[in-house]
């Protein structure tokens, strides 16, 4: 049975996800929470979760022996379906800019940043970070991760920070709090969604579907 491997660098809602995961995958794949390199390079994709600091999910990321050069090696040399989950996803960029400048994995062109919602109306209080809740995705290109989902799909975010892509064709889709933030990011093998798929009910459970059966 192919595996899906969830990396657990202590920092990720591993429960939550390992469950979703299995429940998407139906028995047709073996959903392996892991530390252990050696686990990720016999899986057949790779799932990244991640919550808190940018900084300290890539110092936890990179405290795990071998971790890293089995993640390239696995998703950038050999093609392995990726997908990286919130903080998960944010690591894909080129450096975040929470508490100073931190280099990240550079497998998306791109800043962390703070979310800064525009300006608004002088009759609505202003909008509260984090951004947390329920909110609209608008598809900026059709990916195989969205297939499927019903007009107006809904996911769940809990975040302060947002990923920038650098190149405009790695930006999948977004969602609007006080104007447009990054929901989706891709590039090749690679995806990540800032929402938490495994708390977004049934559009949730369409998108790991939809990754689980991903052949990029």
């Amino acid at each position: 049975m192919a595996a899906v491997a969830l990396i657990d660098y202590g920092s990720g809602n591993l429960a939550s996800a390992a469950k979703a995961l299995a429940r998407a995958a139906d028995g047709k794949q073996e959903i392996i929470t892991t530390a252990d390199p050696d686990v990720v390079k016999d899986a057949e994709r790779i799932v990244l979760p991640g919550v808190g600091a940018f900084a300290d999910c890539m110092k936890g990321l990179s405290a795990v022996p071998g971790m890293i050069d089995v993640l390239r090696e696995k998703v950038l040399k050999q093609g392995a379906p990726f997908l990286g989950i919130c903080v998960g996803m944010q690591l894909l960029a080129t450096e975040g800019v929470e508490f100073g400048h931190h280099a990240g994995l550079g497998w998306i062109a791109g800043q962390v940043v703070k979310i800064t919602p525009n300006t608004f109306a002088a009759n609505e209080p202003p909008l509260k970070i984090p951004h947390m809740g329920w909110n609209e995705l608008t598809v900026v290109r059709a990916h195989p991760l969205l297939a499927g989902l019903p007009d107006k799909a809904h996911a769940y975010f809990v975040h302060s920070f947002e990923l920038k892509p650098a190149l405009p064709e790695d930006l999948i889709a977004t969602t609007d709090y006080g104007g447009p933030l990054t929901a989706v990011v891709g590039n090749e093998n690679v995806v990540g969604t800032q929402f938490h798929p495994e708390k977004s009910q049934a559009v949730g459970l369409k998108i790991l579907s939809n990754f689980l059966s991903w052949r990029p």
